[in-house]
């Protein structure tokens, strides 16, 4: 299976995803005769080589050609999509990423979807950094993509609408809405690094981990800033995944005298510095106290953040940490359109043969509050349908 890393260390956005896959080999005529098939007008797309601090990449840049619509409306951006003769996994793709970012732009401004208008977004060359970035994964043959933490940038950032704090409103509810990490950065000299496009395209179609991989092949995506503290560019590596062995920490202590109430805190703050996995088990302790054992699964670089949290946030003296090996299977985001909704699916393989899978929770609480249904429903109907058609 062939993989995709976007080390975002300095930002994201969706000329630079464009850049970064145009660097690593996807052939810019072929992008450009694939981008043709939209009905959509009145730009070029041009690809030159740019250099930021000691790091050379590939500018991408959508030129506008002429007066073209700056705004859209969700069905419109649809429309363009669904109307053009390109493959059906494109299609889903695109309208997943356009209706996560409309679902955004609804909560912050407090509206319908349907009455959500695309700014920025909607302008011409944001719909070609989407569609494109589909188009790019698709035609280079990457089934996964995965990402590094998102950097926060700081300070304001000027906009149609407005002067707004950074990460913007919107990028800020594509963040948390899918549960992406986010790394702070202070400087105030870095400005806005994530933009709205790159956010919901990331937030979308990528999972935010570092796999096991041969990596093949590294481009470079040239952002539009020069920044004075770091280069402004967005690597991306592609390689060959497979099936992983991974050295882990297992790390337990027994607790029995704190407030039940403060468990889902500690489990989320164990989450956030890097944990894999968490849970708690009931146990008897010395004098018949009931208590629970806390349990924590992370990678060995996160052992000191994992201890420093567990000693901050429970009463506990003493921790045990132990070295466990797990096996990984090999995994890919899918876009699926179901009967209820457009829903991402990760499938399992093995040997390169898909043999499970399971819907993602986000999508389908989403499709069950839309629908009115219950969450066991809505995954029932998901996974029989994806099940039928992905296995």
């Amino acid at each position: 299976m062939k993989v995709g890393y976007l080390d975002c260390f300095s930002g994201l956005s969706g000329d630079m995803i464009l850049g970064a896959l145009l660097d690593v080999g996807l052939p810019l005529e072929l992008l450009a005769a694939e981008l043709a098939k939209l009905p959509l007008a009145g730009y070029r797309i041009s690809a030159q080589p740019a250099r930021r601090g000691v790091i050379t990449g590939t500018k991408a840049e959508v030129i506008l050609e002429g007066s073209t619509p700056e705004g859209r409306n969700l069905k419109q951006i649809l429309n363009l999509v669904q109307e053009g003769p390109l493959s059906q996994k494109t299609k889903e793709r695109c309208a997943l990423i356009f209706r996560r970012l409309a679902s955004a732009e609804a909560k912050v401004h407090r509206v319908p979807v349907e009455e959500v208008h695309f700014h920025e977004v909607g302008a011409t060359d944001a719909i070609v950094d989407v569609v494109g970035a589909v188009i790019g994964l698709e035609l280079l043959g990457i089934e996964a993509l995965f990402s590094s933490p998102l950097p926060s940038g700081s300070g304001l950032v000027q906009t149609e609408q407005g002067v707004l704090p950074v990460p913007a409103p919107a990028t800020l509810e594509l963040i948390a809405s899918s549960h992406a990490p986010l790394r702070p950065t202070p400087s105030p000299e870095l400005g806005e690094l994530v933009t709205p496009t790159g956010a919901a395209i990331v937030t979308t179609l990528a999972s935010f981990d570092r796999p096991t991989f041969s990596v093949e092949r590294i481009g470079y995506g040239v952002g539009a800033r020069e920044l004075e503290s770091l280069p402004n560019v967005l690597p991306l590596w592609v390689g060959e995944g497979r099936e992983e062995e991974r050295h882990l920490l297992l790390l337990e202590t027994n607790i029995d005298d704190m407030s039940p109430e403060l468990y889902g805190h500690i489990q989320e703050r164990l989450f956030e510095g890097g944990a894999l996995d968490v849970w708690f088990t009931p146990i008897q302790m010395k004098k018949n106290r009931p208590a629970l054992m806390l349990s924590v699964l992370a990678p060995e670089e996160a052992e000191g953040r994992m201890v420093e949290t567990i000693f901050r946030e429970t009463s506990t003296f003493g921790l045990r940490v132990k070295e466990v090996k797990r096996h990984e299977s090999e995994r890919e985001m899918i876009p699926f359109q179901s009967s209820l909704g457009p829903v991402m699916v990760k499938v399992k393989r093995l040997g390169g043969k898909r043999v499970g899978l399971s819907a993602e929770y986000e999508d389908c609480r989403r499709l069950a509050q839309e629908h009115a249904l219950p969450l066991q429903e809505v995954y029932r109907i998901v996974t029989a349908e994806a099940s039928a058609q992905l296995l």
